[in-house]
C-alpha cells in the first residue's frame, strides 16, 4: 500500500471533511475534500482518488445516486459510505450498489484508520489483478483460456504460438513437466490458429488401456470387436476433422498404435476399428510429453520416425521453479479467482509468505501452486495470505519425517503409534515415485510392479504432483 495514496472525502459539513482530512494526511495520505456531490464528480476527473469516502446526505444530488454515477463510470472505484446512527438501511441499499464497506458516525479514528487500510490493500491488489491482466496471454474469450507469465522464457514462448499458429497443419510436440500448461499452450495454438472455428478435441494416452484408446481415436466398426454391437462408432479423429486433436502424455502410447498414428501423419487417412475403408481426414495433431522422448527412442519405447514427425514444431514449457518472475503473478491470478469463487476478500500477501513462495521448488508445478492458493484462500479468514500457507507446502515433507521417525521406531522393536493419514499418503508417493524412476517412467510396467492398473497410476502421478527426478 502506497503512503501517497489519493482520498477523496465528500461530505456537506466542513467540521467532518477537516477533521478526517487532518487524520488522514498525518497519516501520510493525500486527501482531497468536496463540499457536494457536483463537486466530488469534478474531483475524481481530476484526481482519480485512490479511495473516496462519501457522506449519504448530501445536498441536491444524494450519496446513493452519486455513488450509482462513478459506479457506472468506473466499476473498479472503491467507495465507503459514512452514515448517521440510525441510517444502516441506507448503508445496506448503498453497499448492493456497489459500495466497498460503510462508517456509522461517529466513528473512532482507529476504526477509521483500519477500514481505510483494509480497503486500500483491497484497491491495490485489485490494480495488480489489472497489470496482472496486460502481462498474459488471452487466446479466446472462454473461462481457463488465458496463459500467465512475464518471464521471458514466457514471452518466448507466447510468440512461439504466434508463429506455430500461422501454420495450421504442421504438427506440434509440447513437452515439460507434469503441472506446466501444456493443454492450454495446446488450446492458444488451436484458438489462434485458422482451425478455430473447428474442434479441440483432447485425450489422455495415459488414461485407457491401448484397445479403448484405439477405439476411441480411430473409431470402430459394428462387431469388430466384444462389445461393439451397435452401429459403430466414429473416432476422435474424424470429431477433430477441420480442428484440432491434442495427444496428451504421447509417450504412453504402445508402439502399434504409434505405427497408426504415423500413417495418419503421412497420409491424412486412416481405417476404424474393424473397418476396410480409408477415411480422410483434415486435422492439425497436437501431443504433449513429460517424458524424454529421445531417451524414450534409443530404449525402442517410441518410434524414431514417429518422433521425428511429430517434432516438427517443438514447444518446450520450463518447469515453475526455472521461472520463478511468474510465480507471484500467478498467485495473485488465483487469489483473485478463489476470492470471486468463496466470497472472500483476501487483499494482502505479507513478505514473509512471499519468501516462502518463492523459495520452495513446486515439483508440481502451476497446477500445486493453485491447489495451495485454493486452499489458503478458502482458510483465510482476515484477508491476508499468511504464512501458515505452507503448511500445505510443508506437509509432504513434515510427514515423510514422521514417517521416518515411526520406521526408526519400529526397526529399533519399540512400540509406535499408527500412522496418520498424511503419513501413509508420503508413504505411497515416495514408493510410487521410486518405482516410476526405477522404470524409466515406463507406466505400463510400473503399473504392473504396483499391481494396480494405469488409470489408477495416472491418478496418483496428478494426485501426488509427480514429475520424472
Amino acid at each position: 500500500m502506497s503512503l501517497k495514496a489519493i482520498i477523496l472525502i465528500v461530505d456537506d459539513e466542513e467540521t467532518i471533511r477537516f477533521s478526517i482530512k487532518e487524520f488522514l494526511s498525518g497519516l501520510g495520505y493525500d486527501v482531497v475534500v468536496a463540499e457536494t456531490s457536483e463537486q466530488a464528480l469534478e474531483k475524481i476527473n481530476e484526481f482519480l482518488p485512490d479511495l473516496v469516502l462519501l457522506d449519504l446526505r448530501l445536498p441536491n444530488m444524494g450519496g446513493i445516486e452519486l455513488l450509482e454515477k462513478v459506479k457506472t463510470k468506473d466499476p473498479n472505484a472503491l467507495i465507503i459510505v459514512m452514515t448517521g446512527y440510525g441510517s444502516i438501511d441506507s448503508a445496506v441499499e448503498a453497499m448492493k450498489t456497489g459500495a466497498y464497506d460503510y462508517l456509522e458516525k461517529p466513528f473512532k479514528t482507529e476504526h477509521l484508520k483500519l477500514v481505510v487500510e483494509k480497503a486500500l490493500s483491497t484497491q491495490a491488489l485489485r490494480r495488480e489483478v489489472l497489470e496482472l491482466r496486460a502481462q498474459q496471454c488471452t487466446f479466446a474469450d472462454e473461462p481457463g483460456s488465458i496463459i500467465i507469465g512475464n518471464s521471458y522464457q514466457m514471452k518466448a514462448i507466447y510468440n512461439l504460438i504466434k508463429q506455430v499458429a500461422k501454420s495450421p497443419s504442421t504438427t506440434v510436440l509440447i513437452q515439460g513437466e507434469s503441472g506446466t500448461g501444456k493443454e492450454l499452450v495446446a488450446r492458444a495454438v488451436h484458438h489462434l490458429s485458422s482451425r478455430k472455428n473447428g474442434r479441440f478435441v483432447d485425450i489422455n494416452c495415459a488414461a485407457l488401456t491401448e484397445s479403448l484408446l484405439e477405439a476411441e481415436l480411430f473409431g470402430y466398426e459394428k462387431g469388430s470387436f466384444t462389445g461393439a454391437i451397435a452401429t459403430g462408432k466414429p473416432g476422435l479423429f474424424e470429431v477433430a476433422d477441420k480442428g484440432t486433436i491434442f495427444l496428451d502424455e504421447i509417450g504412453e502410447m504402445g508402439i502399434t498404435l504409434q505405427a497408426k498414428l504415423l500413417r495418419i501423419l503421412q497420409e491424412r487417412q486412416f481405417k476404424r476399428v474393424g473397418g476396410i475403408n480409408d477415411i480422410k481426414i483434415d486435422v492439425r495433431v497436437i501431443a504433449s510429453t513429460n517424458r524424454n522422448l529421445e531417451e524414450e527412442v534409443e530404449s525402442d519405447n517410441f518410434r524414431k520416425d514417429l518422433y521425428y514427425r511429430l517434432k516438427v514444431l517443438p514447444i518446450y514449457i520450463p518447469p515453475l521453479r526455472e521461472r520463478k518472475d511468474d510465480i507471484m503473478l500467478l498467485v495473485k491470478h488465483f487469489v483473485h479467482k478463489y476470492n470471486n469463487e468463496f466470497n472472500k476478500n483476501v487483499h494482502h500477501i505479507p513478505a514473509e509468505t512471499e519468501k516462502m513462495l518463492l523459495e520452495y521448488k513446486w515439483p508440481g508445478n502451476i497446477r500445486e501452486l493453485k491447489n495451495v492458493v485454493e486452499r489458503a484462500v478458502l482458510i483465510a479468514g482476515d484477508g491476508v495470505l499468511h504464512p501458515e500457507i505452507g503448511a500445505s507446502i510443508d506437509s509432504r515433507r513434515g510427514s515423510a519425517v514422521n514417517a521416518n521417525f515411526a520406521n526408526d521406531k519400529n526397526n529399533d522393536g519399540e512400540n509406535h503409534e499408527t500412522l496418520d493419514i498424511r503419513s501413509l499418503a508420503n508413504i505411497e508417493r515416495q514408493h510410487i515415485q521410486k518405482v516410476l524412476n526405477e522404470t524409466s517412467w515406463r507406466r505400463t510396467e510400473a503399473a504392473k510392479i504396483l499391481g494396480i492398473n494405469r488409470t489408477t497410476l495416472y491418478n496418483k502421478i496428478k494426485e501426488y504432483g509427480l514429475c520424472p527426478s
